[in-house]
């Protein structure tokens, strides 16, 4: 044990800006499973915060939270669109919905921020972002000190969900250093696209983040599968919707005693074993203790973009510049739109 706290103390004076851990890599990591509030993103917010003191005895160093819960999910509607034509109440549902996005540098995000701090934890957290008139499904990553350092935009939303969200480009797939490890996100459907997962991979992640409101069982096979697959840690964080109040699903065939979204929170070894979770039926904290020596013991047999590639066979190439709607390039500085 000596032995391994000097080795320690010798690396942390010759790397000081890196985060170092020999002889210890156990952390903590959490999913926090609660939905969006039908009364909109400041009582979604309320109800975040009052996760502090559980987030703070727990003692994680790395907390996810689902997609899209501040400003929303709005599952079961249509804001008006059929082929061919939009409805007027549909323009105004989507105002409301925009009006409850939020901005990168607005109160809510700040909250968050603070929150993280107090809590010394890294936090990915599922948002709405604003970005003019369009919104993004976003997976926003906070530093434990309290900073925004990265964001993901979902590259593909499913379905009806390109109706309202805008798409991601490939400078916003960051996997970046926490005091957890090496944190990645993919947001929902976004982590059955396989080349998005071979990305992640050859970045060296080692705690996979799926922000999503998926409540079937096959969620769960999937996210074992990713967990072996990438011979990661894995976090998927899910929204919980309690049983819908009159008009919350706009068809009027959702049972009234089913849950909207049922949750479904849970946490994966590499050897894509299930170490805590999952949580249905109502909300709550799941966390686990994790090795990231663990990775390492997963990986002597299968390391995807590893000794188990080929890459004399196979090749991805990743797009990672920025792709504006608008470029201006003038005499003095290009301005991006």
């Amino acid at each position: 044990m000596f032995f391994h706290e000097t080795i320690a103390r010798v690396a942390r004076l010759i790397c000081p800006n890196k985060l170092v851990s020999i002889a210890m890599k156990k952390k903590v990591i959490a999913a926090l499973q609660i939905g969006s509030n039908p009364n909109g993103t400041a009582a979604t917010l309320s109800q975040i915060l009052s996760y502090e003191r559980e987030i703070q005895q727990s003692n994680c160093d790395l907390l996810v939270m689902p997609e899209a819960l501040l400003g929303g999910y709005p599952k079961g509607s249509d804001f008006g669109t059929r082929v061919g034509y939009r409805s007027p109440e549909g323009r105004e549902e989507f105002l409301r919905y925009w009006q409850e996005s939020v901005e990168i540098d607005g109160l809510e995000v700040t909250a968050i921020t603070e929150l993280a701090k107090r809590c010394d934890t890294t936090v990915v957290i599922g948002i709405i972002e604003r970005s003019s008139t369009t919104l993004f499904c976003t997976a926003l990553f906070i530093s434990e000190n309290g900073e925004v350092v990265a964001k993901h935009r979902k590259l593909m939303p499913t379905a009806s969900e390109r109706l309202i969200w805008g798409q991601g480009d490939g400078s916003t797939i960051p996997v970046i250093e926490t005091s957890a490890g090496r944190v990645g996100a993919a947001i929902c459907w976004e982590n059955y696209m396989p080349l998005l997962r071979t990305a992640m991979y050859a970045k060296g992640i080692e705690i996979w983040c799926a922000p999503t409101v998926d409540d079937r069982a096959i969620w769960q096979t999937s996210m074992s599968y990713i967990a072996y697959e990438g011979r990661n840690f894995l976090v998927s964080a899910c929204q919980f919707q309690p049983p819908p109040l009159d008009g919350y699903v706009k068809d009027g065939a959702w049972p009234k005693d089913k849950p909207i979204i049922r949750g479904g929170s849970v946490i994966m070894s590499p050897m894509g074993e299930v170490i805590a979770g999952p949580l249905y039926n109502k909300e709550g904290l799941v966390f686990a203790e994790i090795d990231l020596n663990d990775i390492v013991k997963a990986r002597y047999d299968m390391d995807p973009t590893g000794h188990y590639s080929r890459p004399d066979v196979f090749k991805l190439t990743v797009n990672e510049q920025e792709r504006p709607a608008i470029c201006v390039i003038g005499n003095k500085d290009t301005k991006k739109f």
